[in-house]
């Protein structure tokens, strides 16, 4: 990590804990500014990050992508598909990137797939059940997400990077609890935890350049 982004990383933490705190108290004030204010930090590591210029270039497109997710997930605007159609061009992003990196962990790729089959088959089943009990025009954009989502873990593992790993790994965590909340059941917990989980797999992401 250079200077400058270790300079950056601490200021988005601090900006990040102020937005989970949003969640905890419910509040969409302090998280329309604060949730978007910790990506666009975020974009600013990838963009420090010591790395071909080809691959940095690739990671802010990716994360640009997420922070228009984002936007249109945000109370206030509201636009459900908008925003899985962002984070899953994201996520198409991310793999390309991935691909410029280097696949050179087949090993790791397998354990990813076997990991995401059991996701798919079990979580991921309940989600789409659910989207489609709530508008069965979300069946083919959530399974769509689904599985690009769970592709670019896969490339994601199969790079070996630790950060790559971690980030690729928290953001399936990360929408696996929204997806439950939204469709499935939601709890208290769950707001926060999304939040945590979405911060630490951009956040690793874009460490991972």
């Amino acid at each position: 990590m250079t200077s400058a982004q270790t300079v950056v990383v601490a200021v988005a933490v601090l900006v990040a804990a102020v937005n989970w705190s949003s969640r905890l108290v419910d509040s969409d004030r302090v998280e329309a500014w604060s949730k978007p204010l910790t990506t666009v930090l975020v974009i600013a590591v990838a963009a420090l990050a010591d790395a071909p210029a080809g691959q940095r270039v690739v990671a802010v497109v990716a994360l640009v992508l997420c922070l228009g997710g984002d936007i249109a997930l945000m109370p206030a605007v509201d636009r459900f598909v908008v925003g899985l159609a962002s984070f899953l061009l994201g996520h198409v992003v991310f793999v390309v990137l991935f691909v410029q990196q280097g696949l050179d962990r087949p090993g790791m790729a397998i354990t990813a797939v076997a990991l995401a089959v059991l996701l798919v088959a079990t979580i991921g089943r309940r989600i789409v059940a659910g989207a489609a009990s709530s508008d069965p025009a979300l069946r083919i954009p959530v399974t769509a997400y689904l599985v690009v989502i769970s592709a670019m873990t896969v490339v994601g593992w199969s790079t070996g990077r630790p950060w790559v790993v971690v980030g690729s790994t928290a953001f399936v965590v990360s929408d696996s609890v929204l997806g439950w909340r939204q469709f499935v059941g939601e709890k208290r917990w769950m707001g926060v935890t999304v939040m945590v989980t979405y911060h630490l797999a951009i956040a690793g992401l874009a460490l991972g350049v």
